[in-house]
């Protein structure tokens, strides 16, 4: 028969859903965390803005649709690469501990939605300049492209 570890007893031995479920509650205060995760149309919103955004940034610096076949699926592609840095910073910012969420109420709730407002503003406008501060490459890239057909 396979042995077990039972941590109540320091040996070997079976314990019970309910004996797991206490003790892991027993540490809920250190071990349990809520994330804030955004969903549905803030992503969609989240890539839409960005698709927009590389598309400017493009343009700025004379790169349309007709430059390369494949720009579109770049253009997509990065800004989802972009959204996620931002939902994942945001949900790496926001944790909160059983505790916290239990004593929550009122104005300290009107408090995490300013925070998370900052929070949002501040990844957003990261994302942003780390694309702006790469673009010089895709530009020197479709340059060989060109030059090479």
């Amino acid at each position: 028969m396979a042995t077990v570890w039972d941590e109540q007893n320091g040996g070997e031995g079976s314990t019970t859903a309910a004996a797991i479920a206490s003790q892991i509650l027993a540490r809920a205060d250190r071990d349990v965390t809520f994330v804030v995760q955004l969903l549905g149309e803030s992503q969609d919103l989240l890539v839409r803005h960005f698709i927009v955004f590389i598309e400017v940034e493009l343009a700025k610096r004379s790169i349309g649709y007709g430059a390369h076949p494949l720009l579109r699926p770049f253009i997509e592609t990065h800004a989802r690469e972009l959204s996620e840095f931002v939902l994942k910073g945001i949900g790496l910012r926001h944790q909160f501990g059983l505790q916290a969420v239990e004593t929550m109420a009122g104005d300290p709730a009107r408090l995490l939605r300013v925070d998370l407002w900052d929070s949002l503003q501040s990844h957003i406008n990261d994302a942003q300049q780390h694309f702006v501060s790469g673009i010089g490459g895709l530009h020197r890239i479709l340059a060989q492209i060109e030059a090479g057909a």
